[in-house]
């Protein structure tokens, strides 16, 4: 081997290195390859510079589109919104204008006489919704999570069969099993009670569905070694399953609540002591066009509670969507 090769298979110290096809390379060589190699660079930063700009284009697309799609689902509320505010001669004007031209809040004082004049103070309708709804919701959510838990997790004879009638029971409206309803209620003496509207609320199947659905989604090492860790079942299920499928029971909160604070009441409440909001503000709004203006202002109060549950869990559901685990 010449001095020049045996040199090349050197580095600075002395110390034996692999020769590279760099060290057999003339300076024209050399000079060619760097050329090449910068060319090669340049093309590879102008492809990704494109993708990146067709990127940036798709993504403001994507965005014009969605905010489209809120404007669109946005226009009932808003319509809503602002009928509240329309004085009686704009509220029948056609073609009907969005933006009122002489705001008012006259549809709130007359909503608020109207009450006045009733037997049975406002406050204590007001009251009976927030109690079912807020009870119905928590019970539901419990009782829907610990049944999930028991059906997503343990297999015992009939699951599969129990599971079964659950999703067949989501094909019955409520329309469908009123009558049912009304029969055990009565049966059980709850009838002119707050329970004839909470014990079927925490029985509903769609939340034992949604719940049971998500916590199969948890990987079973995870639970085993929870196991293996000394941890019992209702510790696992409070501090590892509860907070895995977070989504599912805010979601369910959203729903169950919104359900229960539109619910009337009227099939098992006859009690004047004992009604629903909903189900006076109808009774109050219910004398034809006069009344116009009051029952517009009364789908805002009843619009408003809804909003708040879902404006406070909205952030937290859309954070946790994504599924994590361990795979085996």
């Amino acid at each position: 081997m010449s001095k020049k090769k045996k040199d090349a298979g050197q580095n600075a110290n002395g110390e034996k290195r692999i020769l590279t096809a760099e060290d057999f390379m003339s300076k024209e060589e050399m000079k060619a390859r760097k050329k090449a190699i910068k060319a090669r660079n340049r093309r590879v930063r102008a492809k990704r510079a494109g993708r990146h700009a067709r990127s940036r284009a798709g993504n403001i697309a994507i965005f014009v589109l969605l905010l489209a799609f809120a404007a669109f689902f946005m226009l009932p509320f808003v319509f809503t919104l602002m009928q509240a505010f329309k004085p009686a001669e704009e509220l029948f004007r056609y073609p009907p204008r969005l933006i009122p031209r002489n705001p008012t809040i006259d549809n709130f004082i007359v909503l608020g006489q109207l009450t006045n004049s009733l037997w049975v103070p406002l406050s204590r309708y007001i009251t009976n919704s927030v109690m079912v709804s807020v009870t119905g919701t928590l019970l539901h959510v419990i009782v829907a999570s610990m049944g999930a838990f028991v059906l997503a997790k343990y297999k015992f004879p009939g699951s599969k069969t129990f599971f079964t009638i659950i999703v067949y029971s989501l094909l019955f409206t409520g329309s469908v099993t009123a009558m049912p309803s009304f029969i055990v209620m009565n049966k059980l003496n709850l009838i002119n009670t707050p329970l004839a509207i909470i014990i079927p609320a925490i029985g509903g199947s769609f939340g034992l569905f949604l719940m049971k659905q998500f916590m199969e989604q948890i990987h079973p090492s995870i639970i085993e070694s929870a196991t293996i860790d000394g941890a019992g079942t209702f510790k696992i299920f409070t501090r590892i399953v509860m907070p895995s499928v977070k989504p599912a029971w805010l979601t369910l909160i959203i729903f169950t609540f919104q359900g229960l604070w539109n619910n009337s009441g009227g099939t098992y409440i006859y009690d004047e002591a004992w009604k629903m909001l909903p189900t006076v503000l109808s009774q109050i709004t219910a004398s034809g066009i006069a009344r116009s203006g009051a029952a517009a202002a009364a789908s805002v109060i009843m619009i408003i509670p809804p909003l708040l549950v879902f404006i406070l869990t909205q952030s937290n559901v859309i954070e946790t969507m994504a599924y994590s685990g361990i795979k085996e």
